[in-house]
């Protein structure tokens, strides 16, 4: 019996955007995608941006007529479960979705999630061997996954928490007037390997920096960071590191913002979900990102991408727009098509060795670990008008200059995985 309190609401765009050819190429089952992502609770505008983005990237495929199988073309269907952020209700979601017939399966918005999601999609692949599916990593991104966690059945499109660390402190390194940091995260896998990597990347290549707070703090719990804000104001920090997201990034700035905090913000997600609006003025030239894209990546290309979005979503408040999750979309399907089939090891072996091109942003998937290798690129704050910031984020009147590019060859890390192949 199903749960009767999951949520599952299913995409229109599989059907409402397929070319009249397609369907008339045969009656083939559509290829189910299951989003299990957290829908409400604190993180549901998080896991809204992210259906929002998969949905375009199915509806492209769709457009060009869906994926290659032995059978025929088959379109792809993206459903969606909402794991309410829990892991339990994850694990419900996922069993749901695979009595549903589901495919493959999506998740990134909590690294503790994606852990025990990969360890429910190796046993049921064990038990299960007609009905296996992939797991595919958008956000998640504790080293840990694609490390001693590693999976034949994961895949992570997403650079994991010391790539992006050591992007940040690829800038942060160079401002020689920066004497001391304030770290702060999330008390959980996710925010606790960031504040780790930080002190070690700190102490490797800024060891005149002083760490004057190093503090977790209950995930998405949290509705006043005013007293976070006076403890880092009181430090004297010049700085503040953190891996926050959602609410808790957004409700930390703007502590911040009232406490008087003048010092700079090097963040994994500063650059949307309310975080720029959060900060306002407070925030220009003080928050620093990283990410895989930013709009104002200054390319002809980079631009139509991003202009493409806006127009399938023009709400301000919909202004999040993930290149990776496109890419991500991309290469299942490319997988698919090499291996002519939708059996996961099939596909998991072509996912191995897929190289995707959109729009100027590619990427190649590492077979050795599942670690998708891409460019990143870390961004400053700053009034959309300025040179360099054609583009706000969220009808803010901010947007983010780009500051630094790394290249997929220099973003890369080396890896601890041993995989176990079928």
């Amino acid at each position: 019996m199903k749960n009767p309190r999951r949520q599952v609401l299913k995409s229109l765009a599989a059907s409402l955007l397929v070319p009249n050819f397609a369907w008339a190429q045969g009656t083939q089952q559509p290829v189910k995608i299951a989003m299990i992502e957290g829908l409400s609770g604190g993180n549901a505008n998080g896991g809204e941006a992210v259906f929002r983005n998969l949905v375009w990237a199915v509806e492209r495929v769709n457009q060009r007529g869906g994926v290659k199988t032995a059978q025929g073309a088959r379109m792809l269907q993206l459903d969606r479960y909402d794991s309410k952020g829990q892991i339990e209700e994850a694990l419900s979601a996922m069993r749901s979705a695979i009595d549903d017939g589901a495919q493959f399966i999506v998740q990134g918005n909590s690294s503790a999630v994606a852990a025990a999601l990969i360890e429910a999609v190796n046993k049921h692949n064990e038990r299960e061997p007609g009905r296996r599916v992939l797991f595919l990593n958008y956000s998640a991104v504790d080293p840990i996954l694609t490390n001693e966690k590693c999976s034949f059945w994961h895949f992570r499109f997403d650079a994991h928490a010391d790539m992006r660390m050591a992007a940040l402190m690829s800038v942060l390194r160079e401002d020689k007037a920066l004497k001391s940091v304030y770290l702060l995260g999330q008390d959980y896998s996710f925010g606790q390997a960031v504040l780790r990597e930080a002190r070690r990347q700190l102490g490797a290549q800024r060891p005149d920096i002083q760490i004057v707070g190093d503090e977790l703090h209950p995930l998405l719990r949290i509705k006043d960071f005013a007293p976070y804000a006076t403890k880092i104001k009181a430090s004297g920090a010049e700085a503040v590191i953190t891996g926050n997201f959602s609410n808790d990034l957004t409700l930390l700035v703007k502590a911040a913002r009232e406490v008087g905090f003048d010092g700079k913000f090097y963040t994994f997600y500063g650059n949307a979900l309310g975080a720029p609006a959060a900060m306002g003025e407070a925030g220009l030239g003080k928050v620093i990102a990283v990410a895989d894209w930013l709009p104002n990546v200054q390319t002809a290309q980079s631009e139509a991408f991003y202009q493409s979005f806006r127009q399938r979503y023009p709400k301000p408040a919909d202004d999040y727009v993930h290149m990776r999750m496109q890419l991500m979309i991309e290469a299942l399907a490319q997988a698919i098509d090499k291996a002519r089939s939708i059996d996961a090891v099939a596909v998991a072996n072509a996912m191995e060795h897929v190289f995707v091109n959109l729009q100027g942003q590619a990427g190649k998937m590492r077979a050795a670990d599942h670690q998708f290798q891409q460019q990143l690129v870390v961004g400053v704050m700053d009034r959309q008008g300025a040179p360099g910031v054609k583009f706000d984020v969220e009808g803010s009147g901010y947007g983010f200059r780009v500051i630094r590019q790394i290249p997929a060859a220099q973003a890369e890390l080396p890896h601890s995985c041993r995989m176990i192949r079928p």
